[in-house]
């Protein structure tokens, strides 16, 4: 069975411009250069990042800095988590997405080089994540940002690790989140595995898949047993209490292989007490928002700018 006939006709390029390879640890490498390359064809974002460095969990750790007003004070700010399935892309490569934001905004937007896995797993990359978001609130007079204005956000594995992020930041009284706007998030380790609880024949065919998913979550679970107390900080979906998150916007696709669990989320988000916004994009596959110019990417991006603005009460 195949879904192609479901997929948004003006979406149907970005199957041929991005097929399935598969990943194995032998070739990753050659998969993050191939990213990078296909990210570095859209060529200069729409405002330049300065790079800044802090002190991270595992050393320098490195922040693209997107200020389009850097005399500007009191604004909303958020902290941007790229995609890539927590083995691949990076900061540094995808800026055209928190640049834009910035740009369309007119706010600072923070993205985090957070470490890959499988060399780095679990807590890694969320630590990264977590001690980016307590350089953005701790300096926040430095930046001219207003500290009681900080959302986070991310897309696929950036939006699981958004999620993480904040499920962090309240158990451990890190920096308090006004919102967090999560993209088709990456939440639940078992989607697409022997304990997967969805079975949805419609959704995952194209872009990331379940064999992708798998090799994902393996590469970051390492050797963890999600069977502790952080496990919700590992992979949020397995998270038993969810009150106390900040305000929350999610965007997904219909096709998308994170359909499922985003749906499910969301609904336990409501249930915690969780303000929520949820957007379920027709014909939409797993990243359908790169081809800008279609109908539903616009549709998105509308509701996303929309929600930020009023979430982070930007005038």
């Amino acid at each position: 069975m195949t879904t192609r006939h479901l997929v948004d006709p003006e979406i149907l390029p970005l199957i041929d411009l991005m097929p399935f390879t598969g990943f194995t640890r032998e070739s990753l490498p050659a998969a993050r250069v191939a990213s990078a390359e296909r990210f570095a064809f859209l060529g200069e974002p729409p405002l330049a990042p300065q790079v800044k460095t802090i002190a991270g969990p595992g050393g320098v750790l490195e922040i693209y800095w997107y200020d389009p007003s850097p005399d500007a004070r009191d604004r909303p700010a958020l902290l941007h988590i790229h995609g890539g399935g927590m083995i691949i892309g990076s900061a540094k490569s995808m800026q055209h997405g928190p640049s834009g934001t910035a740009a369309a905004l007119g706010i600072p937007v923070a993205s985090v080089e957070y470490r890959l896995a499988p060399e780095h797993p679990f807590p890694a990359p969320q630590e990264d994540c977590l001690a980016a978001l307590a350089w953005l609130a701790g300096s926040a007079d430095e930046l001219g940002i207003d500290p009681a204005r900080i959302g986070i956000i991310g897309e696929s594995a950036g939006g699981g690790l958004a999620a993480a992020t904040a499920l962090m930041a309240r158990d451990t009284g890190g920096p308090a989140l006004a919102a967090q706007f999560l993209t088709y998030p990456m939440l639940d380790h078992r989607t697409g595995g022997q304990n997967c609880p969805w079975h949805n024949p419609t959704t995952g065919e194209f872009i990331w898949n379940r064999e992708s998913n798998v090799f994902g979550w393996e590469a970051l679970r390492g050797d963890y047993a999600a069977d502790d107390v952080r496990k919700g900080w590992f992979s949020p979906a397995l998270a038993e209490d969810l009150s106390g998150l900040p305000p929350t916007w999610i965007g997904t696709g219909a096709l998308d292989l994170f359909l499922d669990e985003d749906l499910d989320y969301a609904r336990r988000l409501v249930a915690a007490g969780v303000e929520v916004e949820l957007h379920c994009y027709p014909g939409a596959i797993h990243a359908f928002n790169a081809v800008a110019e279609s109908r539903i990417a616009k549709a998105f991006a509308r509701d996303q700018l929309g929600a930020i603005a009023r979430l982070l009460r930007i005038p």
